[in-house]
């Protein structure tokens, strides 16, 4: 009989060497600066917690920047694009402030006044929002001031033509809605933040909502 040809039994497969896990670099370390402008301090007999500023992109941080404007310093100018709040300066500076401003349906833009400050002051919860979420009812005469309050350790109050609009720029308890559309209208800032800018602002400073 003639030889039957057979054909080699095929070559066990070479595993291929196991891709080597994708290492990402370290992280550089925080601007020491950033961490001391943002660290838990005392404010009266509260503490304010910490800001961790690796959380937050750098523009949203607290920083002078150029800005050229016909605005009069100590104007407070908000940028809903960005979102930025500019505490005007002379010389075409200003201080840039990361916000979080109105969710869809609760935005404006305009003009008003700072008619009112407040230090830790108390929340009262309009009747229409407590209309939207009923368990807030539990404030309606008002929740003390506090690390907890959603108005943070400061408020600035904003009139319409002498009138409360019931708009405020404040600070909050939600650090991480900063750089984001969440509120019902009003503007909150770290807490960090909106003490430097109350510092800063005077009664009657023109506030404009772009």
């Amino acid at each position: 009989m003639a030889p039957v040809d057979t054909a080699p039994p095929p070559a066990a497969a070479t595993p291929e060497p196991p891709a080597q896990a994708a290492v990402k670099p370290p992280a550089p370390p925080p601007d020491p600066a950033l961490v001391a402008m943002y660290a838990s301090r005392a404010d009266g007999e509260r503490t304010l917690p910490a800001i961790d500023v690796t959380a937050f992109h750098r523009d949203l941080l607290r920083s002078r920047v150029d800005f050229p404007t016909a605005e009069a310093p100590g104007t407070v100018v908000i940028d809903t694009r960005g979102p930025f709040l500019y505490l005007v300066e002379p010389e075409g500076k200003a201080t840039r402030y990361g916000i979080a401003i109105g969710r869809e349906g609760f935005g404006w833009t305009g003009t008003g006044t700072i008619a009112r400050r407040a230090q830790w002051p108390t929340w009262t919860p309009p009747p229409e929002m407590i209309a939207r979420d009923p368990h807030l009812a539990k404030w309606k005469d008002g929740q003390p001031g506090g690390v907890t309050n959603p108005l943070g350790a400061r408020a600035l109050y904003i009139n319409f033509g002498g009138a409360d609009s019931g708009y405020r720029i404040h600070g909050t308890n939600t650090p991480k809605s900063i750089g984001w559309a969440a509120s019902s209208g009003c503007f909150r800032m770290l807490n960090q933040d909106v003490i430097d800018l109350y510092d800063r602002v005077r009664m009657g400073a023109k506030v404009v909502v772009l």
